[in-house]
C-alpha cells in the first residue's frame, strides 16, 4: 500500500493544495498530518519546484526526510537542495525562506525516528531503499521573517 501511495500522493496533494488555495492537502485531510509545501530551485533547470513533504517541526526549524517512499533513488528535491540549499517552505499557512543542511550521526537518527513516530511507513523504507542511506535534512529559517502565504 505504501508503494502505491508513493505514486499518487504528491500529484493528489498538489491538486488539493491548489484547489483549496493553500489551505490543505489530501494527506493532511485524510491522514491527519500537516504537510509542508517545499519549494526548491531545480539543480539543472534553475526553475522553482514545489511539492508536498512531511515536515517535522523542531523549534523554529523543520526536519524533512528524503525517503522517496523507500525507492532506490533519492528524491529530486534532495538533489535540488544539495545544489541550491536556499528554499521556501509553507507550513500551517506561514511561508518562510529556509536554508537546508543534511544531518548526520545521532542528530540524523533522532530526526528519522521522529519521522517513524509521525508516519510508521518510514520504518519500511530503509529496507526497500536497498543500499541507499535515506538522508535527513534540517531546514533553518533565514533572513526574512515568516509571512502568511498569499494563497
Amino acid at each position: 500500500m505504501a508503494k502505491l501511495y508513493g505514486v499518487i500522493q504528491q500529484p493528489v496533494d498538489r491538486l488539493v493544495y491548489r484547489l483549496t488555495r493553500g489551505r490543505t492537502t489530501a494527506s493532511s485531510w485524510l491522514g491527519g498530518v500537516t504537510i509542508t509545501m517545499l519549494t526548491t530551485t531545480g539543480a539543472r533547470s534553475g526553475k522553482p519546484r514545489t511539492l508536498p513533504v512531511l515536515g517535522l517541526p523542531d523549534g523554529d526549524d523543520m526536519i524533512v526526510i528524503a525517503s522517496n517512499f523507500g525507492r532506490r533513488r533519492h528524491p529530486a528535491w534532495y538533489h535540488n537542495l544539495l545544489a541550491n540549499p536556499g528554499a521556501t517552505i509553507v507550513f500551517d499557512g506561514i511561508s518562510r525562506p529556509v536554508t537546508a543542511h543534511e544531518l548526520s550521526g545521532p542528530e540524523r537518527e533522532r530526526g528519522y525516528r521522529r519521522g517513524e513516530e509521525m508516519y510508521p511507513g518510514f520504518s519500511h523504507y530503509p529496507r526497500w531503499a536497498a543500499n541507499r542511506r535515506i538522508p535527513v535534512l534540517r531546514l533553518t529559517p533565514r533572513g526574512a521573517p515568516p509571512s502568511v502565504d498569499p494563497r
